[in-house]
């Protein structure tokens, strides 16, 4: 008999989806620009006791927000049972102000050599993702000093999508990639009071998505 989409199961997928990406149902939310309590298990039901369903924008927008299909969002919903939370993976550790010297990945953006520190994260199966321990005060509000943020070099990158940019005069950098042409790649600050920067294609070592971070 085919499974019916109930309520208790919808929500059940949306935990699911946020412990994949090692975030809380609060966390997931906030990701993906709504409210932080827009999942909270309060606003799951009215005051009358009755149940509250997640509308399509929210759902799309924590779909875009985690880079999951819809697809991979049905195949969370289960029978009402616990989330599943995936076994943690150890990825390379550096620090960002590491990352901007020399010798220390190549040419498409993957860490070279050995000897680095590692981090446990939730598994995304990408075999290439690492992390980078955040310094300075460029990417607040968003990342902090001393969070760890996970980038995938080998993950597509889209309009909206928050990046770390490598470029040849060894600046690395988080951004917003606002806009990209042949000519021209459009990067928008994290933080308002550093500038947005406007990069031609040549002038970008590498640049990797950001796919998960440590708050």
């Amino acid at each position: 008999m085919p499974r019916m989409l109930s309520h208790s199961r919808l929500w059940t997928a949306i935990d699911a989806l946020a412990a994949r990406h090692g975030l809380t149902a609060s966390g997931l939310a906030k990701a993906a620009g709504l409210d932080p309590t827009t999942f909270n298990k309060s606003k799951r039901v009215t005051a009358a006791g009755r149940p509250r369903w997640p509308n399509t924008e929210s759902l799309a927008r924590i779909l875009d927000a985690t880079g999951s299909s819809l697809e991979e969002f049905l195949s969370l919903v289960g029978d009402g049972e616990a989330p599943f939370v995936p076994p943690p993976r150890h990825v390379p550790l550096i620090g960002l102000a590491q990352a901007g010297r020399g010798g220390f990945f190549d040419d498409a953006g993957f860490p070279v050599g050995g000897g680095w520190e590692e981090v446990a994260f939730p598994d995304f199966k990408d075999e290439h993702a690492y992390a980078l321990e955040v310094s300075g005060d460029s990417m607040e509000p968003f990342y902090r000093a001393g969070d760890i943020i996970i980038v995938s070099p080998g993950a597509e990158i889209r309009r909206g999508d928050r990046v770390v940019v490598k470029t040849t005069a060894d600046e690395v950098m988080a951004k917003v990639m606002a806009r990209k042409t042949a000519t021209r790649i459009d990067l928008q600050s994290l933080n308002p009071a550093y500038d947005d920067r406007v990069l031609k294609p040549e002038e970008i070592v590498w640049m990797a998505r950001i796919i998960w971070a440590s708050q």
